[in-house]
C-alpha cells in the first residue's frame, strides 16, 4: 500500500499509526518521484514475497513535507523504517538517540565488506546507524574528442590538470564549464577540494562545525581554487547561469570539462553530443597520498529507536543491502547501488562510477547535505563570492567563521 501526502497537521496525524502487529512493518519514505516511487514498490513486492509472513506498510511522502515528518513522527509514534541520508545529516537523529544501532544487521550479514565505501558515512562512534542502497557520483566529465585533439591525456594530479587547463585556454577553450546562479555547484568544487587538500576527516569535522573557517588549512584549499579561478579557467559570467544553462557551451566545445553528478550526463546528450565524445574522470589527486574519497550523495534507510517490529525491520534492512535488491533498485533509478558484489551496470558512466566508488576510501554526502542548512547557504554564497572576487579570500573565510560559530552553538 503506497500512500502520497504533502505533510499537514492531519497528514502527520494520518501517518502516524504505528504497527502494533507482529508481521507487519510501517516503513515511511519520501520516493514521490516516478522512479523511485516505483523502485520501492518493486523493492517491497519482492520482499514481501520472499518474506510472506510480514506485510509492509508503506506511507510515501513528497520531498519537502517529508523532511518536516521525519522530526516529528521519529519522536512521536515512529514507523518501523525510516529513509534517510548518510553521514552528518543522519547524525542529529543518532546524538538524539532516535535511530536504532543496526550494527548486528551489518555483522550479520558481511555487510562491512560488502557496503564497504558507506561504511565511514554510516558509522558513529563505532556503530552502524542504517543502511545505504543507492548513491551516485560526482567527477570530471571531458571532451574525449577534444582532448584527443589537442593530445591532452586525463590529468590524474593537480599539476596534470593544471597543464590542460593551460593548454586548453591556450587553444581559445574554457577549460570548465560550471553555472553558479544556483550556488549548490560551488559546493561540488569546495567538496572536492578540501577532500583532496585536506581528507575526509578533516572535511567531516569542518562541515560538523569543529574546525574554524579561518583554519590555515581551509585557506590551503582556497589557495588552490585560486589556481583555478585566477587564470580565467571557468566560463566568465558563470554567476548568471543555472547548472543546465553551462550544458550547451561544454556541448558546443567552448568549455572542455565539467565537475558535476552523473545527472549531467542526459543533457549532454540530449544536447547532441555521441556518448564516446564524452569522458569521465576522477578528481585529481592534490596532496600526494592522501586517501581518495568522493562525493557520492547516499540514500539510506533506517530503524527509528521507537520501532515497534525492530525484528522484522532488520530483515527488511538485510535484504535491502542484498546485491540483488540493489542492482534491481538502482537499475530502475538510473543510479548506483551502494553493495559492491551487485551486478555491474551496463552503462558506461554508472560503470565508471561504480568501480571508482566501490574503492573510494569514504564518501562525503555533498556540502548542502553535510552542513546544516543556514551554514551551507552562506558557505555556498561565499564560495560563489570567491569565484568572482578571489582577493577577497579573507573577507569571505571571516564572514564564514562569523556564521559557523552562531550556528553550531
Amino acid at each position: 500500500m503506497t500512500v502520497l501526502k504533502t505533510f499537514s497537521a492531519f497528514a502527520l496525524g494520518s501517518m502516524l499509526a504505528g504497527s502494533a502487529f507482529a508481521g507487519e512493518i510501517v516503513l515511511n519514505s519520501d520516493q514521490s518521484d516516478p522512479a523511485p516511487k516505483k523502485a520501492m514498490e518493486e523493492l517491497i513486492a519482492d520482499f514481501q514475497a520472499k518474506n510472506p509472513g510480514i506485510t509492509v506498510k508503506w506511507n510515501n511522502f513528497d520531498h519537502e513535507g517529508y523532511k518536516s515528518a521525519i522530526r516529528n513522527f521519529l519522536t512521536a509514534d515512529a514507523p518501523d523504517v525510516a529513509a534517510w541520508y548518510a553521514g552528518n545529516r543522519m547524525e542529529p537523529f543518532v546524538k538524539a538517540g532516535l535511530f536504532e544501532d543496526v550494527s548486528d544487521v551489518w555483522q550479520a550479514n558481511g555487510l562491512d565488506e560488502q557496503l564497504k565505501s558507506a561504511s565511514a558515512s554510516m558509522t558513529i562512534d563505532g556503530k552502524k546507524w542504517g543502511v545505504p542502497y543507492t548513491y551516485y557520483q560526482w567527477g570530471i566529465y571531458y571532451r574525449a574528442d577534444i582532448f584527443k585533439d589537442k593530445g591532452i591525456e586525463p590529468p590524474k594530479t593537480w599539476a596534470e590538470l593544471l597543464a590542460a587547463c593551460e593548454k586548453l585556454k591556450a587553444a581559445g577553450i574554457t577549460p570548465f564549464a560550471i553555472g553558479t546562479k544556483a550556488l549548490w555547484p560551488t559546493g561540488g568544487w569546495f567538496d572536492y577540494l578540501d577532500l583532496r587538500v585536506n581528507g575526509y576527516e578533516f572535511h567531516m569535522d569542518l562541515t560538523s562545525g569543529k574546525v574554524p573557517y579561518t583554519d590555515p588549512k581551509v585557506k590551503a584549499v582556497f589557495d588552490k581554487w585560486a589556481e583555478l579561478v585566477k587564470p580565467g579557467y571557468f566560463l566568465e559570467n558563470h554567476a548568471a547561469l543555472d547548472w543546465q544553462d553551462a550544458i550547451p557551451q561544454f556541448v558546443q566545445g567552448k568549455a572542455a570539462m565539467y565537475l558535476m553528478g552523473n545527472f549531467a550526463v542526459a543533457p549532454m546528450k540530449d544536447g547532441g553530443l555521441k556518448e564516446d565524445q564524452i569522458g569521465f574522470l576522477q578528481f585529481p589527486e592534490i596532496t600526494a597520498g592522501l586517501p581518495m574519497a568522493e562525493e557520492a550523495p547516499t540514500d539510506t534507510f533506517h530503524i527509528p529507536s521507537g520501532a515497534k517490529n525492530k525484528e522484522d525491520a532488520k530483515k527488511f534492512l538485510a535484504y535491502l543491502a542484498s546485491p540483488e535488491a540493489q542492482a534491481k533498485m538502482n537499475a530502475t533509478l538510473g543510479q548506483l547501488p551502494v553493495n559492491n558484489k551487485a551486478a555491474k551496470p551496463s552503462d558506461k558512466f554508472l560503470d565508471a562510477g561504480f568501480t571508482m566508488l566501490s574503492k573510494a576510501y569514504a564518501l562525503a554526502q555533498f556540502y548542502d547535505r553535510d552542513a546544516p542548512a543556514d551554514m551551507a547557504k552562506a558557505g555556498m554564497e561565499g564560495f560563489q563570492e570567491f569565484m568572482v572576487k578571489p582577493d577577497k579570500v579573507d573577507d569571505i573565510l571571516a564572514k564564514l567563521e562569523k556564521v559557523r560559530a552562531r550556528v553550531y552553538k
